[in-house]
């Protein structure tokens, strides 16, 4: 058991999709405990709702509605509501995303006022939790918007393979309006910092895909390569990070070229998370790089084919946990090393800083 173990907040997500299940599958374990204080924002109603669906499995819980009584020991549910709302799992409906966004609200707000070390988060369907008071295309976006960040990076994660993003939810015929010069820069930098803070790197080295077929092929195929991402690289090499590319994103992970670097900047959505979903097999983890708090989230949606039928992979909601837990503690680390250096391990810092010349 770690002496003292992060608290662990972790939203419902839609209420008619996958999320809770997820959690009373995760939860029932009781090993977790011993890893996390979890703090579930739902309601005792929706939980107890969604017990029947996996009626195998011995699910308990402690509910509270003050911090101050959160128990250690036990799975706590964090009482976002108590009136009666209508269930019906697998079906689009205003009411589960209106309470999806309350559970996120609670929980954000908890998580700025520092009452939970991190968060993980179910999956919300981006149609019906929009509203005039929460018009956001995801849960990235609104972190950016509460914790007052000037950028932020959609990283996915599995083990040590990690893709992150410069356009995420977007239409394609926008993405090349949103890929510039400073956007790039900006997106590696907090890579850069997030790779050292968070995954205890200490000489990340970090690939670059291009935006057009073949890269460009020196601009006979689009001119983004050379006026935009080229720049951008040799101005975060200026700036002492270790960046490589463009890259044809086809070759790049047909040939694997992802297990040369400790991570992999995609131009747009697809390109990046179709081979990582692809490759990740299930496992993977999408990470809010950039922010002053530690967010994870399952990679994938809210599954409204199999909601309430307990078919749930719990995969890559358990290890979403794990992650925030580790990066939890690497941060810890990160900020005693850097107050302490002495602390470091001398033999560690000479095994990174070996071998790490990249051929282009």
């Amino acid at each position: 058991m770690l002496p003292n173990k992060p608290v662990i907040g972790v939203t419902c997500g839609d209420l008619n999709g996958i999320g809770i299940e997820l959690i009373i599958k995760t939860f029932s374990d009781n090993r977790i405990l011993e890893h996390c204080t979890p703090v579930i924002f739902a309601s005792n109603k929706a939980i107890n709702f969604y017990k029947k669906s996996v009626p195998d499995i011995n699910f308990n819980y402690q509910s509270t509605r003050e911090f101050s009584r959160i128990n250690a020991k036990q799975v706590n549910l964090f009482n976002c509501w108590e009136e009666e709302i209508q269930i019906n799992p697998g079906q689009l409906s205003d009411v589960a995303g209106k309470y999806a966004v309350l559970s996120l609200q609670t929980a954000v707000a908890a998580l700025k006022q520092q009452q939970i070390d991190g968060l993980v988060t179910a999956p919300i369907h981006k149609k019906n939790i929009q509203s005039p008071e929460f018009s956001f295309t995801g849960h990235t976006p609104y972190l950016k918007t509460m914790f007052n960040v000037n950028d932020v990076v959609m990283m996915l994660c599995a083990g040590k393979f990690r893709v992150a993003l410069v356009t995420e939810h977007i239409s394609v015929g926008e993405i090349t309006k949103h890929i510039t010069r400073e956007k790039i820069v900006s997106k590696l930098n907090i890579i850069h910092q997030s790779l050292q803070k968070d995954f205890g790197i200490d000489k990340p080295r970090i690939a670059v895909l291009g935006l057009n077929p073949h890269a460009g092929d020196e601009g006979l195929i689009g001119n983004e390569e050379e006026t935009i991402i080229k720049p951008a690289i040799k101005e975060a090499k200026n700036n002492n990070m270790l960046v490589v590319g463009p890259y044809s994103s086809d070759a790049f992970f047909a040939r694997r070229g992802f297990e040369k670097f400790d991570a992999v900047l995609a131009m747009y959505h697809d390109q990046g998370l179709i081979p990582f979903k692809t490759l990740a097999m299930g496992e993977g983890v999408n990470y809010t790089a950039g922010l002053p708090a530690v967010r994870t989230s399952p990679d994938h949606g809210v599954a409204f084919d199999i909601a309430g039928k307990g078919k749930a992979d719990t995969s890559s909601f358990i290890t979403a946990i794990f992650d925030c837990i580790d990066i939890i503690n690497q941060r810890k680390e990160y900020e005693e090393n850097r107050k302490n250096p002495l602390k470091k391990v001398t033999p560690a810092i000479l095994a990174n800083a070996v071998d790490e010349r990249i051929e282009e």
